[in-house]
């Protein structure tokens, strides 16, 4: 098995469209070892959430390979992609993403439920308790905050204890005060787990608490560095 958690290995995205084909992502490649964390960097349409699709295995890309914990994802058929992504990542969206018929509980319980888990309601529990919202295991997402329900999405991501978490913009849809307390519980729970973290941000300050920054500009990976003051 690869000492890496992920392996991109001259990653590229073409698609068509009025004007003919449009390459979104060129020969893009990097590795991340287990714990390390990642902030990809770049400008709106640079071709950033396209790449952290394709990391998901929910994109698949022109040419080149990733690899998760060593297994092509690309070589798998759709039913065994899902089947490693269920076991592998976690994610966390901008827009939350939590089903709205389902309380705070059971959007937790949801992914401990679909790998089999007999322990879920007493996991989703603890990890809604750690995230600080056991008062509200029984309220819909409607009624929470956009602090709150990005609290119960990163309860989601980590109670399985995934070997990579992905975040794509995790604080766009909150204001600055709030961004900052999910961001803090993000990277203290991201330790806690010893996650492999992928996060794709505009925010420079969030960048520097990551390890490492990736910046891509127009598809193309321009820049990899260390971060100086990473968390």
């Amino acid at each position: 098995m690869s000492e890496f958690i992920i392996e991109v290995d001259r990653v590229s995205k073409s698609v068509q469209d009025a004007t003919g084909e449009l390459t979104i992502l060129h020969d893009i490649s990097f590795h991340l070892l287990a714990r390390e964390s990642v902030a990809i960097v770049g400008a709106s349409g640079s071709g950033k959430s396209t790449l952290l699709s394709i990391l998901a295995g929910l994109d698949k890309p022109s040419s080149g390979t990733v690899r998760l914990r060593g297994q092509d994802m690309f070589a798998l058929d759709e039913d065994a992609r899902a089947a490693l992504r269920g076991a592998e990542l976690g994610f966390v969206f901008q827009s939350f993403q939590l089903l709205a018929n389902l309380t705070a509980l059971e959007n937790v319980m949801l992914p401990l439920e679909l790998r089999g888990e007999r322990d879920a309601k007493a996991l989703a529990t603890q990890m809604l308790q750690r995230v600080g919202l056991g008062q509200r295991l029984g309220h819909y997402p409607r009624v929470l905050s956009g602090g709150e329900q990005q609290r119960v999405a990163l309860a989601r991501a980590f109670v399985v204890r995934p070997a990579l978490l992905l975040a794509d913009e995790p604080t766009g849809s909150l204001d600055f005060a709030t961004g900052a307390q999910v961001m803090a519980l993000m990277f203290e729970l991201n330790r806690e787990a010893g996650t492999t973290l992928v996060l794709v941000t505009h925010d420079q300050a969030i960048a520097e608490r990551c390890d490492r920054q990736l910046r891509i500009e127009a598809g193309h990976l321009v820049e990899s560095r260390l971060t100086d003051m990473a968390v």
